[in-house]
């Protein structure tokens, strides 16, 4: 469903994405780990088509996000980081205005936007201001938007940012649940969520993947018993030289 073959993106004299390689099967989700600042955000957005890749390319569903960027999109579903909303409409209306922009339209809109906020818990506020909502509304009507089209894949950056720890708890096990007829693609930096909702996951380190596997062999990997040990071993520190 995702395939990222030699991915690469320079800034500049600058490498933020270095050569890499990974697929995302469907019943997948893959933890994308790392360090802030080791290219998971540059690598989401060319994956998306968002950012146009220096070389390498990335296969949505066997269609390639450089030489078909708009037949690749209309498969994703895409949570930017920080992604963006409009205070102004409810959330039904935003829902809405992100149907007519994906070209749903009559019934087809109207289940779309209802399927969306049902799926993200968002009935009791779908008719509120956003800019009155708290983060945690705020955040799940981002992810929403992301659902409209039924995608057959998601790419999902830091969906629980920023969010309190029952709020952490419920994204979690939605991405878990959509993960079981989609294949996902997620970033985070919060390491329990790795055994919270991953099938499988890969850290990477200054544009390069360092380990890849399910949580159970990244653990034993770690020859400690904790990811977190692990992650440390394998990736550096800001402070380094």
């Amino acid at each position: 469903m995702i395939e990222v073959e030699n991915l690469s993106k320079q800034f500049g004299t600058k490498t933020a994405v270095d050569h890499l390689s990974f697929s995302v099967r469907k019943g997948e989700v893959l933890g994308f780990l790392g360090p802030n600042g080791a290219g998971k955000s540059t690598t989401m957005r060319m994956v998306t088509g968002f950012l146009p890749p220096t070389s390498g390319d990335a296969k949505i569903c066997g269609i390639s996000v450089v030489d078909h960027p708009n037949e690749a999109k209309q498969k994703v579903g895409y949570l930017p980081e920080s992604a963006p909303l409009y205070n102004d409409m409810t959330v039904s209306g935003f829902l809405r205005f992100c149907a007519d922009v994906r070209g749903l339209s009559g019934s087809t809109k109207n289940d779309a936007v209802e399927r969306a906020i049902e799926t993200c818990f968002l009935k009791s506020v779908a008719y509120q201001s956003i800019e009155t909502l708290s983060k945690g509304y705020r955040h799940r009507t981002c992810l929403a938007q992301s659902l409209l089209h039924d995608p057959e894949v998601l790419i999902l950056d830091e969906p629980t940012d920023g969010l309190d720890p029952n709020q952490k708890h419920e994204v979690r096990q939605l991405i878990k649940r959509l993960g079981e007829t989609k294949a996902i693609l997620f970033s985070t930096h919060i390491l329990e969520e790795v055994e919270a909702a991953c099938t499988r996951a890969v850290i990477v380190d200054r544009g390069r993947i360092v380990e890849d596997g399910t949580p159970a062999e990244l653990i034993k990997k770690s020859g400690t018993g904790s990811l977190t040990d692990l992650f440390r071993k394998v990736t550096t520190l800001d402070t380094a030289a």
